[in-house]
């Protein structure tokens, strides 16, 4: 069966030589390259992990659409199932694939700038805010009701998924995908007999929501405010929101690694003795 298949690369000789690989066995086989006024039926993201985020962001016009597909050739490849060498493989998959896949949650972000402008993003690792300099303060509401004032070098708003990284790095739980929530982590939080917040990573479900309210100073307005692998330090918040997105991330399901083989893939390694990791096809569910 034909598919409309968007191939997104990084710049590395290694990623474009598999794009070209790629697209001359999709089009031997009778697949279709993505064409601009027909929306993709499969976007494949050829790099690391940064590479699959861009890829979001680019297309994020497809995402409650598309179906993702991440070939590795990064340093961690979180995200991805595919090696370069298997390219002839993924290309006879995508063409006989009968549309199966698994979502995963993304984070909806509401920005309101101090100037008046308001605007939507979705991120599908996290979104985080620190200060430039000094201490960032921020009252923190949790479904409109307020919750606490924190004060510290920020703060972190993860997905399930986006859960294994700076959320993680701050001491926050690596949370399944099929949950529906989000995980909020201070980042070096003040604690003493003045001044006093949870300190603990706190995750919400999809029917609440976070909201932040930095406090602007006069010698002290700017703040870094990162979505995902893209940061912005011009930006000055007066309030932020954040919840689980009604849209949600589809990956092609055939070869979908399993979260958990994910993490201890990245994170604990492989052990010679335990007997699963001597079938790499274990991983492969």
């Amino acid at each position: 069966m034909s598919k409309n298949v968007l191939i997104f690369s990084n710049d590395k000789p290694e990623s474009q030589d598999i794009k070209m690989r790629l697209v001359k066995h999709l089009k031997n086989a009778g697949g279709l390259i993505h064409e601009k006024d027909i929306a993709p039926d499969i976007i494949v993201s050829i790099g690391g992990d940064g590479t699959l985020l861009s890829t979001f962001h680019k297309y994020i016009e497809f995402v409650d659409r598309a179906r993702f597909i991440g070939i590795h050739t990064g340093h961690l490849g979180f995200y991805a199932d595919w090696q370069g060498y298997e390219v002839q493989e993924l290309a006879q998959a995508i063409l006989e694939s009968d549309g199966e896949s698994i979502s995963y949650p993304l984070l909806n972000i509401e920005i309101d700038l101090i100037d008046g402008t308001h605007y939507n993003q979705l991120a599908l690792n996290e979104f985080s805010i620190r200060a430039i300099s000094g201490t960032m303060v921020s009252e923190i509401y949790i479904k409109d009701h307020f919750f606490e004032t924190f004060r510290g070098d920020g703060i972190c708003v993860a997905t399930p998924t986006g859960s294994t990284g700076l959320n993680k790095s701050l001491g926050g739980a690596v949370i399944h995908p099929r949950l529906d929530a989000i995980q909020l982590t201070e980042i070096a939080s003040i604690n003493n007999r003045v001044f006093r917040s949870l300190g603990s990573p706190m995750i919400i479900p999809r029917d609440e929501w976070f909201e932040l309210r930095p406090h602007v100073h006069s010698d002290h307005k700017e703040m870094i405010v990162s979505i995902d692998n893209m940061t912005y330090s011009d930006k000055i918040i007066s309030c932020v929101k954040l919840s689980v997105a009604q849209e949600r991330i589809h990956f092609a399901r055939f070869k979908h690694t399993h979260f958990w083989d994910r993490v201890k893939h990245s994170f604990i390694g492989i052990n010679d003795n335990d007997s699963m990791d001597k079938n790499p096809n274990n991983y492969l569910k």
